[in-house]
């Protein structure tokens, strides 16, 4: 019996390709078990085998209990503490005590259910192995043979008996995946869990785009060129950025390979996805004009506050810079990190005069000036009162309608106004009184609700119907804090909505009923 032990552990350890170990706590969690089988009583047990010589011995055990407790539960399995201190005088509360007992034989019922514990130990040891393997791959792509097909999802075999998982939504719309297909995905998640999938990956995500093309582009992993972002519109349209990093060559056509070998190869592998190779520039509008590519750009204005650009293109070349579902310049936004408007060259202009008819009235009202006068400084390119009252005062005196007197005049006025704003904001802050409910807010706290009613936000409500960029208004609040605090603020709705919920099923139930 002892070798047949010794045996079973080395035949199933180099099959299975786990450790030896693993196998011989296997065979003991299955001797343990079958000792509780062949006794009556609910007991507890435990074998201990002898690596080298197979042989092994069993242990009954006894749960240390508190002496508080009246009466023991389970008095076949647990032991007040005061009735094993003579002979285990160090033991404590929690520990077992054990005795040596009658040892079953690894036999036929033995073995059967050892194998039903090997087989669960090997499981878990090949999940435990393919998380360590994977775990410091994630970011990498990865390649496979499609094993099965189950409700759109696709199961890879990545061989090592690892199995990846690319769920519908992270395949290429209406591509066919058959089992016996090799594919490529981007390997975006680990997970350490005991069942289902592991390792998660997707055929959708700009970076297996970036992966492809490093695959096809040497001079890519030499470092002579970078890429630098990546967009797409899965199956349909894509765009990445590269820069050279050697004057001498020329970073689209490296991408672009002879006759287009490169990059077809890497469309063909994302199921005919039309890639434009745009070339990145470290000026933002001029980046943003390749990226807008194969458009023309007429005209570019940059907002570097709200971090957005109007984009002009000529009234025959609009529907083709906007592409079809507005493709080409969603694509081109989440390329260049931008939110970018297109318009015609009449939109713009006329929003453009729109705009400056608007400051021309506003440095009217605020400076108390003529129309001429405030027609000069939006021509000069003001756009608010803190410009003029900050700019040096070079700068104004370069325009040469201004003088000394009047530049000094008007930096004095802008500076009133703006002294008069500060003072009216601050009597707000004063006289301004936040809800309770939004000054007892989970992760409120007193001063910022007070500041939040300042600019209106008095409830919770107000606050749930901001967006991260609203929040983001308020001095010092950073983008993650500002997504929790409306999150927070919209816990009563989701709760609301759910009781709804709940009320409509019962009602629906009491119909059917």
């Amino acid at each position: 019996m002892n070798k047949e032990i010794l045996t079973v552990v080395d035949v199933v350890s180099s099959e299975k390709g786990v450790s030896k170990d693993i196998i011989f706590e296997a065979i003991e969690a299955a001797l343990a078990m079958a000792t509780k089988k062949r006794n009556r009583e609910d007991i507890e047990s435990r074998v201990a085998i002898d690596r080298e010589t197979g042989g092994y011995e069993t242990f009954r055990l006894w749960e240390v209990m508190s002496d508080d407790e009246e009466e023991i539960e389970f008095p076949s399995r647990q032991i007040k503490l005061k009735d094993c201190l003579v002979d285990n005088p160090d033991i404590e509360i929690g520990q077992f005590v054990e005795k040596p007992m009658d040892s079953v034989e690894f036999g036929r019922i033995a073995a059967q259910t050892a194998k039903q514990v090997i087989v669960q130990k090997v499981r878990e040891a090949e999940r435990i192995q393919v998380v360590e393997a994977f775990t410091d791959r994630v970011g990498e792509m990865l390649s496979g043979v499609v094993k099965r097909v189950e409700r759109g999802n696709v199961y890879l075999d990545l061989g090592s008996n690892a199995e990846g998982f690319i769920p519908r939504e992270g395949l290429i719309p209406r591509e066919a995946v058959r089992p016996g297909d090799r594919i490529r995905a981007y390997l975006q998640e680990v997970r350490s869990e005991i069942r289902g999938p592991q390792l998660f990956l997707s055929r959708t995500t700009p970076e297996l785009l970036i992966e492809l093309f490093k695959l096809e582009v040497p001079e890519i992993n030499e470092g002579m060129i970078d890429i630098i972002n990546g967009a797409r519109d899965p199956g349909a349209r894509a765009k990445i950025a590269v820069k050279a990093n050697d004057p001498r060559i020329d970073p689209i056509g490296a991408c672009v390979g002879m006759r287009g070998s490169r990059v077809q190869a890497v469309s063909n592998e994302l199921g005919g996805e039309r890639v434009d190779i745009i070339l990145w520039d470290e000026n933002p509008a001029q980046f943003v004009i390749n990226a807008m590519a194969p458009a023309e750009v007429a005209s570019i204005l940059v907002d570097e506050d709200a971090h957005s650009m109007d984009i002009a293109v000529e009234e025959d070349n609009l529907s083709q810079a906007i592409g079809r579902g507005g493709q080409n310049i969603r694509l081109a936004s989440e390329l260049t990190e931008w939110m970018l408007n297109v318009m015609s060259v009449e939109q713009a202009e006329e929003k453009n005069e729109e705009e400056a008819q608007t400051l021309q009235k506003m440095f009217m009202e605020q400076l108390d000036i003529d129309e001429e006068m405030a027609l000069i400084l939006v021509q000069e390119g003001f756009s608010s009162v803190e410009e003029i009252a900050y700019v040096p005062e070079d700068e104004m005196l370069n325009i040469e309608e201004f003088d000394d007197d009047l530049v000094n005049e008007l930096r004095g006025r802008a500076r009133d106004v703006m002294l008069t704003r500060a003072i009216v904001n601050e009597e707000k802050l004063i006289d301004a009184h936040p809800a309770e409910d939004l000054l007892g807010m989970e992760g409120m706290e007193e001063a910022l609700a007070y500041e939040l009613a300042a600019k209106g936000i008095v409830t919770m409500d107000d606050l749930a119907e901001l967006s991260v960029d609203e929040l983001m208004e308020v001095e010092g609040m950073e983008s993650e804090r500002a997504g929790q605090l409306i999150m927070t603020a919209r816990i009563p709705w989701f709760e609301e909505a759910e009781q709804a919920e709940l009320a409509e099923q019962a009602e629906g139930g009491s119909t059917d009923a």
